[in-house]
């Protein structure tokens, strides 16, 4: 029996007024897939995981999610929206507490008090933050701006989740407790595509790679059968 993926890409294209910024021909992505994006600075990682969170509309071509074309705007479109968080590689932080970061979009989705702060805590506590919750927002270093940043997209539970360079400016310790982090959300069934300058990321995650060379797919390594067999990442240039 064949698998819809959860992302399709067909004859998609990006531009930035004349200049190119992304031109793939296809690629699709499975369910419940950990999938690494490598490339130099300016292949386009960030604006794959920008089409991919759908915060972006490409200038030709089409994102399928589920079998079925993502409309360019509109209900369907915004619904699909909020089951996706992308992190930003310079992320920003609301006013106030570490907490209020964390339960505001729990509140945004309607979750109790007491789901809000189990969620945070947990969270926090994910990222090497825990007894953060009180802390000021704007006191916060920059490595740890970047963790609660990841802590808030962690406590919204999505089913994908896009990580721009997550593991900058995380030390040896941290960086592989996250790794740990990620195989575990993953064989718990979310989705996780992030982007890496790391050759060795991959291989410690055990997760399949492509690469984007002048904003284009340049290859593809291993498949996604260590992932619990499920179907292979399949993609051509454009």
């Amino acid at each position: 029996m064949t698998m819809i993926p959860l992302y399709r890409l067909e004859n998609l294209t990006f531009r930035y007024g004349r200049r190119t910024a992304l031109a793939i021909g296809a690629l699709e992505i499975p369910a419940e897939a950990l999938l690494c994006v490598t490339g130099a600075n300016g292949a386009g990682k960030s604006t794959l995981l920008q089409l991919l969170a759908l915060l972006q509309v490409p200038s030709s071509g089409r994102v399928w999610v589920d079998g079925r074309p993502v409309p360019p705007r509109g209900r369907a479109r915004r619904e699909l929206r909020r089951s996706i968080t992308l992190v930003h590689q310079q992320p920003l932080l609301l006013r106030g507490s570490v907490a209020d970061n964390l339960t505001y979009g729990l509140r945004l989705r309607g979750l109790g008090r007491s789901e809000q702060l189990h969620r945070c805590s947990w969270a926090l506590q994910s990222v090497g933050l825990a007894g953060f919750a009180q802390r000021p927002a704007g006191a916060l270093s920059g490595g740890e701006t970047r963790r609660v940043a990841l802590a808030r997209a962690l406590a919204l539970q999505p089913r994908v989740l896009l990580l721009d360079e997550p593991f900058a400016g995380l030390d040896p310790l941290q960086a592989g407790s996250f790794e740990s982090l990620l195989s575990s959300l993953q064989r718990r069934g979310q989705t996780i595509i992030l982007t890496t300058h790391d050759p060795k990321l991959a291989e410690r995650l055990e997760a399949p790679t492509i690469h984007l060379h002048e904003w284009r797919l340049a290859n593809q390594s291993t498949s996604l059968e260590k992932q619990q067999c499920r179907p292979r990442l399949k993609m051509h240039e454009a």
